[in-house]
């Protein structure tokens, strides 16, 4: 194989690559937030450490898998070690170094848990994982995916994360079992990297439920199939952007990476064809199938406070009555006062959703037990994110407002 003309075909995205000897035996299994860059410096330079000198004489052969974001390749990276058991990978051998991800599949209701002990208790355990940070951002992922209990006992009735569907709530009774254990195994699946295969069953379990008019269920199987095509679709690869998220973790201080973010803009001219709309960014890019627009109904006047909490409460009682997942974070397009306002509907509808404002001209971000406004670096990678969700929210909701102008004026 020419290792020069395989190295120019490696795309510039995350993932995990596999070096291989003449033998096709797998020597080594890494990942990186960019393929073509990690790879290439292993024949570039020559390394200090003689083992991995002496491996890159050996390599004749490289295969690639790539992936998303840098999280999803720590999932496989792990995965495929353990399957292929490569040489050189002496540092994942140390089980006592690394987190592991557990699933519990002798209780009754199976959880996942991050731990860094490994007993022989029945539990499957996955990994271990090079990196606790990106693993958590993993874990949040999966918990809109698959969403097993968290609780280490089954409480005497529904929690919070029940109803932002974050939960199949099997403390409701024996109903939910047959769908709990199929979330267990399509989670199995996933962390073997098997995602291909799973798609394939949620595509037929989604025609099964539409074939029995289980609409509800269809649709909530079909909104896992969008997300894990987001993650293993490679038309959607760009850069990485992990550390876009990361930092606006940070700066936030939000619990957790806030994989799922939807922002609110309001859009009226002389209080005419008010409308309201909402896009969504799943791991910092757009995913332009969950958009939707709101044409305001119960307000007359130019009232953007009214707007927002219009247009607030119907997206997010209708997730709570449809069982839903949540967002992450909630982004608001306008000054503290709308903030305020968006905090109090949620507040009446029972949800504690993190919630940011960005306000424009001064582009200050607001947030609730801030005292004063958060002035981020205008070159920082969280600050670039808000401005381009915001600025998207902006185009989606002209767009509609200029769409409902034109059938007025045609009328």
């Amino acid at each position: 194989m020419d290792i020069k003309k395989k190295l120019n075909s490696i795309p510039r995205t995350p993932g995990v690559y596999f070096f291989r000897d003449k033998d096709r035996h797998v020597l080594y299994i890494g990942k990186a937030n960019d393929l073509k860059k990690r790879v290439s410096s292993y024949f570039r330079k020559r390394y200090p450490d003689p083992r991995i000198q002496r491996m890159a004489g050996l390599i004749t052969d490289i295969d690639y898998v790539p992936t998303a974001s840098n999280a999803e390749a720590l999932i496989y990276e792990a995965s495929f070690i353990k399957q292929f058991k490569p040489r050189y990978n002496i540092a994942l051998k140390d089980d006592k170094s690394y987190p592991f991800l557990k699933l519990t599949v002798k209780e009754k209701y199976s959880r996942l848990i991050i731990t860094r002990e490994k007993n022989r208790d029945g539990s499957l355990y996955f990994g271990p994982y090079t990196n606790a940070a990106l693993l958590r951002q993993a874990v949040s992922f999966m918990k809109h995916v698959f969403p097993l209990r968290t609780c280490a006992r089954l409480p005497k009735r529904a929690c919070l994360n029940y109803h932002i569907g974050l939960c199949l709530g099997p403390c409701l009774g024996d109903e939910k079992d047959k769908q709990y254990k199929e979330t267990v195994r399509d989670i199995k699946l996933f962390l073997s990297g098997k995602k291909k295969m799973l798609i394939k069953r949620l595509a037929q379990r989604m025609k099964r439920c539409a074939q029995n008019m289980e609409y509800e269920e269809a649709l909530k199987i079909r909104e896992s199939i969008n997300a894990l095509s987001v993650v293993i679709d490679q038309s959607r690869l760009r850069k990485p952007l992990d550390g876009d998220l990361k930092e606006l973790k940070d700066v936030l201080g939000l619990r957790v990476v806030p994989a799922r973010i939807e922002a609110f803009d309001i859009s009226n001219i002389y209080g005419t064809s008010s409308v309201g709309s909402m896009v969504t960014f799943f791991d910092a890019r757009p995913l332009k199938s969950q958009y939707r627009r709101y044409r305001i109904k119960t307000v007359k006047e130019i009232d953007d406070y009214s707007m927002i909490r219009e247009v607030v409460r119907r997206r997010y009682r209708r997730l709570l009555e449809e069982k839903k997942n949540m967002p992450d974070l909630i982004l608001i397009d306008g000054g503290l006062g709308h903030l305020n306002t968006a905090l109090d509907e949620l507040k009446r509808i029972g949800l504690g959703i993190p919630i940011i404002s960005i306000a424009k001209k001064k582009e200050l971000i607001y947030m609730k037990g801030r005292k004063g406004p958060i002035m981020l670096p205008r070159r920082s990678k969280a600050f670039k994110l808000i401005q381009r969700i915001r600025n998207e929210a902006h185009r989606f909701a002209i767009s509609y407002h200029k769409l409902l102008r034109k059938k007025e004026m045609l009328k």
